[in-house]
């Protein structure tokens, strides 16, 4: 069981050495040194806003070539594969290109054609359900009895009473006219309206009006083909070329990129298949079930409408939804139709596509919605169908390359801050209770001794570092040394399944003799943060079934402490010690121990420290420790060691 000496977690001293000779150093009065290279931070600044705002004009003006360029891209990301098998065939690759865009462009062609055929016959059947549309129009008209009809007819005639023009005032009556004098000129009468009306058209301007719209999107798409076709054939040669531009150093970057964007855009466009058809699959079926018309046609096109995000999925349900309404006397299978759309899209929405989105694209939730309204306000229709792989290109960019790395941080769904730096965060602004729920996260799947290795002992490595520079005020200091002195206190009760038996296999490797006799005592180095992790250290190795001591900062010298204790010779002393400043006070105590106990077994536990530890066991010279540790998990292996040489 571990000992708490005199309250170790709650006491305090005056803290002397590097501590407070740092304090004073990076006071908040002590003046900040510019270096030359801070005085082009403004500039810089400058020149990445120039940069990024030049890049949005240039997708904002160049769009009529972009857009099209942009289709051809994410078309040959999807027909690569494609073409790759076919030119492994040894066919050769034009052939390869030609057969895969032509057996693209005929099954597009089927569905387009299958789909305009049924929606010609759905609408050439709507005359017969003119009488259930004339009574659902009749019962959604407003009623004319009743409070809601006089509230109606009320507000009809305020409106008609504020739009109609004012009553013309009564002309005087003209004077009497003398036959003597000269007829006067009559006033000027109210302005006759007039209406320019255009002359027929001629069968040239009719099929000029009837085939100026389709001409449009016909242009595009024969763009978007050409583009895909020479993208498909040339593809290693434009790869060649982009190594070539961006230098032969960066070779390894761009393969990364290059090979990391294709894999992300078709795992995601190859879900976004799987998902649409399973959902057009179960909306075609279950409006079967309802026994709305031509189903199979709806589910196909919900489907197909659902590539387009959000709006898509509004049109794809209006339209069985409209059809229903028509079909049917009654407003249940309206009903049912609404619900059956609403529920599915519930369920993939929320649970389906963030699990398989999120895994292939590595984008979050709300970046996506912000990159849909960007793409959207940027390209219209085209930027909301294309939202999600240009995105993913742009992540991949802000992965690999470090001038762009903020795009992977503010698009990405990978955890910015580390559990470490959200529980500082959260002490910091004295918010316990979240800082206890992340506790509780991180122990749901991982042992304790983790907990201390890799979150709460570099916490306390981020409160050092901000507390030698004299960042941190009185007061969030010790709300921030309380907060984790409870955390390890209410901590002392954990005992997960797969601890409790590792706890139990090793307290019967080492015995029971060894057990009861061998101690091991805990010694902060210097300050609060040191006390700490002593107490982390001394509560992990009594769960390992060890007699251990934590003892707090000592207000009497440290021998005469010592002297108290009986220090006998199979004892472990272990002292701890935090950086940034560990070695001197823990090279300090450990002179002292060596010269008063030259045989008492000796360890030193430098946390997180990240150097050689051959070298740093040197720095101790001829006091040297026994061990020197880095962590909590490796100090709990080592002093197992210690204390039972006769075993092995």
């Amino acid at each position: 069981m571990a000992f708490f000496w005199n309250r170790p977690f709650f006491s305090r001293r005056p803290e002397k050495g590097p501590a407070t000779s740092a304090i004073g150093l990076h006071s908040a009065s002590a003046p900040v040194a510019i270096s030359p290279s801070n005085r082009h931070l403004p500039s810089s600044n400058n020149w990445a806003m120039v940069t990024l705002f030049g890049t949005i004009a240039v997708l904002y003006f160049a769009r009529e070539i972009l857009i099209p360029l942009a289709f051809a891209l994410i078309l040959t990301f999807v027909l690569t594969p494609v073409v790759a098998l076919l030119e492994r065939s040894r066919i050769g690759r034009v052939p390869s290109v030609a057969v895969t865009v032509l057996v693209t462009i005929a099954a597009a062609g089927c569905i387009a054609g299958i789909i305009a055929i049924q929606l010609v016959n759905a609408a050439q059947e709507l005359p017969r359900y003119r009488q259930n549309i004339q009574a659902k129009m009749a019962a959604l008209r407003i009623p004319t009895t009743g409070p809601f009809g006089l509230a109606a007819n009320s507000v009809k005639e305020i409106a008609r009473e504020f739009s109609s023009p004012a009553a013309p005032s009564p002309e005087p009556a003209p004077p009497a006219q003398n036959r003597k004098q000269r007829t006067a000129p009559s006033a000027p009468g109210i302005p006759l309206p007039v209406q320019v009306v255009q002359p027929p058209a001629n069968e040239l301007e009719y099929v000029r009006d009837l085939v100026q719209p389709v001409l449009r999107p016909l242009a595009v798409t024969g763009l978007v083909l050409v583009f895909t076709v020479f993208m498909l054939i040339k593809r290693h040669d434009l790869r060649h070329r982009l190594f070539r531009l961006v230098g032969l150093g960066q070779i390894n970057i761009m393969t990364q990129v290059l090979d990391d964007a294709a894999q992300r855009v078709s795992r995601y466009l190859l879900m976004q298949i799987l998902v649409n058809a399973g959902f057009g699959a179960l909306f075609g079926f279950g409006l079967y079930c309802i026994g709305v018309p031509y189903p199979a046609l709806w589910g196909v096109v919900g489907g197909l409408l659902r590539i387009v995000p959000y709006i898509g999925t509004m049109v794809a349900a209006a339209l069985p939804i409209a059809l229903s309404l028509a079909a049917f006397d009654n407003w249940l299978p309206p009903l049912l139709v609404f619900l059956l759309f609403a529920g599915l899209e519930m369920i993939i929405g929320n649970f389906v596509e963030p699990w398989l989105y999120g895994a292939n694209t590595g984008i979050s939730s709300l970046a996506l919605l912000v990159a849909v309204v960007f793409w959207t306000i940027l390209w219209g229709p085209a930027g909301l169908i294309l939202s999600t792989p240009l995105t993913v290109c742009v992540v991949v960019l802000g992965r690999y390359v470090p001038q762009l790395s903020f795009l992977h941080v503010l698009l990405g769904d990978e955890v910015v801050l580390g559990a470490e730096a959200q529980i500082y965060q959260r002490l910091l602004a004295m918010d316990q209770p979240e800082a206890h729920a992340i506790v509780d996260r991180f122990l749901e799947a991982r042992p304790l001794v983790e907990l201390y290795d890799s979150v709460l002992i570099p916490a306390l490595s981020l409160v050092e570092q901000d507390r030698h520079k004299g960042a941190i005020d009185p007061t969030r200091e010790e709300f921030l040394f309380l907060s984790i002195n409870d955390m390890i206190t209410e901590l002392s009760e954990h005992q997960p399944a797969h601890d409790s038996s590792q706890s139990e296999d090793a307290a019967a490797e080492s015995g029971p003799a060894e057990r009861l006799s061998a101690r091991i005592i805990c010694l902060p180095a210097n300050d609060r943060a040191d006390e700490v992790t002593a107490a982390m250290l001394a509560q992990i190795l009594e769960q390992a079934g060890h007699a251990a001591l934590s003892l707090p900062i000592a207000h009497a010298s440290l021998v005469e402490m010592l002297a108290l204790l009986e220090i006998r010779q199979d004892d472990v002393i272990c002292i701890s010690a935090l950086p940034p400043f560990a070695f001197p006070p823990a090279r300090t105590m450990c002179k002292l121990i060596r010269e008063r106990f030259p045989k008492v077994k000796l360890v030193i536990g430098v946390w997180g420290f990240s150097g050689d530890t051959e070298k740093a066991k040197a720095r101790f010279e001829r006091t040297q420790p026994d061990r020197l540790l880095t962590s909590l998990a490796q100090a709990v292996e080592q002093i197992q060691e210690l204390i039972r040489p006769k075993a092995s």
